[in-house]
């Protein structure tokens, strides 16, 4: 049987209430912090009222789980209050650190919302993922990692040469057990640390300016794969 969950979280935001409608409700702004979805439009949510509140209900699955989303939206002060609530139906084999894990990961992608808002506004964005191996799905690896990038806290400098890209080149802006980002001059770079769900590091890489997403991609999943190949 299924359980009720409800995750909120709330951030304030450098930008107006219709520069933050258009980062949760149109594929393009979700891929400057998230990754790209689907159009929504006024037929696809449960309650659109823009630029003041965004709701979405996705299809219950067989076990009856489900998930909810909504986001209201508020000018304060210079900026803009966001509420962000997601909520639903547990299914089965869920883990039962389902909540704790998923609101780690909101706030992380909150995060980079406020990154891309504060240093990128109205730039378009390119995003890139590649998954690193099967072997990276463990503690040791992320430790591997922090000791790659040379890097413990906000603020410290990365350089990494990735074979097929420029030098990767930024400052930490996030980093704690599950994640770890930097800041480049026109991009935004996440490693994504997994392990807590069985599944191997990850990198996201939000470009605004003109890239090949397709050899990006490919440089990175090369380069995760050089790292933890056989660890």
């Amino acid at each position: 049987m299924g359980r009720e969950f409800e995750l909120r979280l709330e951030i304030v935001l450098p930008a107006s209430p219709e520069d933050v409608w258009t980062l949760v409700a149109t594929p393009e702004g979700q891929g400057a912090w998230f990754m790209p979805g689907e159009e929504i439009g006024p037929d696809g949510a449960e309650v659109w009222d823009p630029p003041k509140r965004l709701a979405l209900r996705l299809p219950a699955a067989e076990d009856g789980s489900f998930h909810a989303f909504e986001y209201v939206i508020e000018g304060h002060g210079s900026g803009t209050a966001l509420e962000f609530v997601h909520s639903g139906v547990t299914g089965q084999g869920w883990s039962e650190e389902y909540e704790e894990i998923t609101t780690i990961g909101w706030a992380f992608y909150l995060h980079t919302m406020r990154e891309y808002l504060t240093h990128f506004p109205g730039r378009p964005n390119t995003y890139v993922e590649a998954d690193g191996p099967a072997s990276s799905a463990k503690q040791q690896a992320w430790d591997q990692l922090l000791a790659t990038l040379g890097v413990s806290a906000v603020g410290d400098e990365v350089r990494l040469d990735v074979p097929g890209l420029p030098p990767q080149e930024g400052v930490v802006d996030i980093i704690n057990d599950n994640f770890v980002g930097f800041r480049m001059a026109d991009s935004l770079v996440r490693f994504h640390g997994r392990m807590r769900l069985g599944m191997p590091i990850a990198v996201s890489h939000h470009a605004y300016t003109s890239i090949d997403a397709d050899s990006c991609a490919r440089a990175w999943k090369a380069w995760l794969g050089t790292q933890f190949e056989g660890s």
